[in-house]
């Protein structure tokens, strides 16, 4: 089979300045800001404690179990970009290690965000590249059969396109529909906003029945 490419592929590029702005804003805001919806299965999580990612989507549709167009799909990152990939959420053989690790490092990748296993789990916890996998398995993959790069994906039961803003940290991952990452930052930072009030109320002795407009509570006979 072959790996198969979607070219020429074009999105807008967000600006370095947005994307610092992004990197003030958890994974569990940005799902609020989305009708908590474009956030991704809990399966998927980071390999270590404290990783965070923010950067643009490119998208790879591999074949369960085998990497090659992951391989292939290296090459045509930039500096910068978020590798998200569907894996099937193969948990049982591997398609992202230490070798991949090393590659997209050299290419300048932001991080990878796998809807399957990792291997090479100590390797890849000692370095500092963020990676979001489902499990680790030391079964290898195959690199027979094909893939596709750069088209639409499902990954963690969210569709993610070319472009697509990804933010992951200790909760998980959000994707940002690229055609709203202005107004959802927006909104994102009212709801960091509200928030910080919402800390300071209850500093102040309110409770969070009153805060939230919580149904009255109706007692009942034992």
């Amino acid at each position: 089979m072959s790996i198969q490419r979607y070219h020429p592929i074009s999105f807008e590029r967000i600006s370095d300045k947005e994307i610092t702005e992004w990197k003030k804003i958890p994974s569990a805001i940005a799902g609020d800001s989305m009708n908590r919806q474009q956030v991704m299965a809990a399966r998927i999580k980071p390999l270590s404690p404290g990783t965070v990612l923010v950067g643009q989507a490119r998208c790879v549709d591999a074949v369960e179990g085998d990497n090659a167009a992951i391989h292939a799909a290296i090459s045509f990152l930039e500096p910068g970009d978020v590798l998200v990939i569907n894996g099937g959420g193969l948990e049982n053989r591997a398609v992202w290690g230490g070798i991949l690790t090393s590659l997209a490092r050299r290419r300048k990748v932001a991080g990878v965000v796998l809807d399957g296993a990792v291997r090479d789990l100590a390797e890849l916890k000692e370095d500092d590249f963020p990676i979001f996998a489902v499990a680790a398995s030391p079964a290898g993959p195959s690199k027979g059969w094909g893939g596709i790069i750069d088209g639409a994906i499902s990954c963690g039961g969210v569709s993610v396109h070319p472009g697509d803003l990804i933010i992951g940290d200790d909760d998980g991952v959000a994707v940002v529909p690229l055609a709203r990452h202005e107004t959802v930052l927006k909104t994102a930072k009212e709801r960091l906003a509200f928030e910080a009030d919402v800390l300071d109320r209850l500093e102040k002795g309110e409770d969070t029945a009153s805060i939230f407009g919580l149904p009255e509570i109706v007692e009942i006979e034992n």
